[in-house]
């Protein structure tokens, strides 16, 4: 299979997965209202058993290489990201919030951007979009997305202090809404070696 098809059919997947998405937020979020209830936000959908991750490497904002191993011990977002995509763009003063509001010894953002121009695309968007807690990662060569499956971007991966996959989603959401850091403090107060499933709570 070529590499256009396959990014081709990246693009179609990633654009009806999307465009589902915005029609569930939409008729969960019209029920809510009929019901005379306010909606609830975003919540993370935990898999049964967290997923291994492949061992990624990417370059921090000195454009030296890093890896997910780096952060080995700590909650982390991974947010894969472009500054060319919309979507990423609108979501991005979210994560810099969130990052300012749990950032530290037990939690990261890891905005990855897949940007070509590299660290230097990247240091001038925050510049210009006023994006002052987030740190620079970039993969210019775009392996990350191979290597974690994304259909497309922005997708935010969930993943444990244990360096596992424990949830991910696509599209652009309000990370700094409350909803979405009490989920994020339940898995931060749990010790490294600790089971890592948290139940749903409505």
């Amino acid at each position: 299979m070529s590499s256009s098809f396959s990014s081709r059919r990246r693009r179609i997947a990633a654009a009806l997965a999307l465009s589902l998405g915005a029609s569930l937020g939409v008729a969960l979020g019209a029920s809510a209202a009929r019901a005379g209830e306010p909606a609830n936000g975003f919540r993370f959908t935990p898999y049964p058993q967290p997923r291994p991750l492949p061992a990624l490497s990417f370059l921090d904002g000195k454009g030296q290489p890093t890896s997910l191993a780096a952060f080995r011990g700590k909650v982390v977002l991974l947010n894969v990201w472009a500054t060319w995509c919309p979507p990423c763009v609108k979501e991005m003063p979210t994560l810099n919030k969130l990052q300012e509001l749990l950032g530290g010894k037990d939690f990261a953002v890891l905005p990855l951007s897949v940007d070509k121009g590299g660290v230097f695309a990247v240091q001038s968007f925050y510049q210009d979009n006023f994006i002052d807690h987030l740190p620079v990662y970039v993969d210019p060569t775009t392996k990350v997305l191979d290597g974690l499956n994304i259909l497309g971007t922005p997708t935010t991966i969930l993943i444990d202090k244990q360096g596992r996959e424990i949830a991910r989603t696509l599209g652009p959401q309000d990370w700094d809404q409350p909803s979405v850091i009490a989920q994020l403090r339940q898995y931060m107060a749990r010790p490294a070696a600790a089971a890592v499933r948290v139940a749903k709570r409505g």
